[in-house]
């Protein structure tokens, strides 16, 4: 049998609503809708691509509320809603150009403190005032990270060397 989240992710997750086969597809295009019309007034426009659609279609809505000690560090609260990055756009196009691939919002952590995003390939991030972190290549292993309290990884980026 494929395991897809570990136990105590697993139990997190439905505790917030989710099940196998969730899909809110209605929902995921709304919010695509509303992020590619929105305008930025300093011109960067949102990217909206399957991956995001997908992660937002089966996990989008979920609130999940844990606090206290994780693996590596503290637990934070976080929600799936791509609209808390909606006035984001020149931040997530600038992080795009750098990593060299589209993002779009995901949701956030800690009521705002950060950002969750997704890039074109699945892989999901948290941008805080710290920087950059590199949380897992899957929405799967990314809520399991911010479930269990694993330490992301930071972004390393060239200007960062100079």
């Amino acid at each position: 049998m494929d395991v897809r989240f570990p136990a105590e992710a697993a139990s997190v997750l439905t505790q917030a609503g989710w099940f196998p086969g969730r899909r809110q597809l209605p929902r995921a295009e709304q919010w695509a809708d509303a992020l590619i019309n929105h305008e930025s007034p300093d011109g960067p426009r949102h990217s909206v691509f399957p991956a995001a659609v997908e992660a937002w279609s089966e996990f989008g809505g979920l609130t999940v509320d844990l606090e206290g000690g994780g693996r590596d560090h503290a637990r934070t609260p976080f929600t799936i809603n791509p609209l808390a990055g909606l006035h984001q756009p020149r931040t997530l196009a600038d992080l795009g150009r750098a990593l060299d691939l589209p993002l779009a919002p995901l949701g956030e952590e800690r009521g705002g403190q950060a950002l969750l995003v997704i890039d074109a390939e699945g892989r999901v991030y948290s941008l805080d005032h710290t920087g950059e972190w590199y949380l897992g290549r899957t929405m799967d292993q990314a809520l399991t990270a911010l479930i269990t309290g694993t330490a992301p990884e930071r972004l390393q980026f060239l200007a960062d060397a100079l």
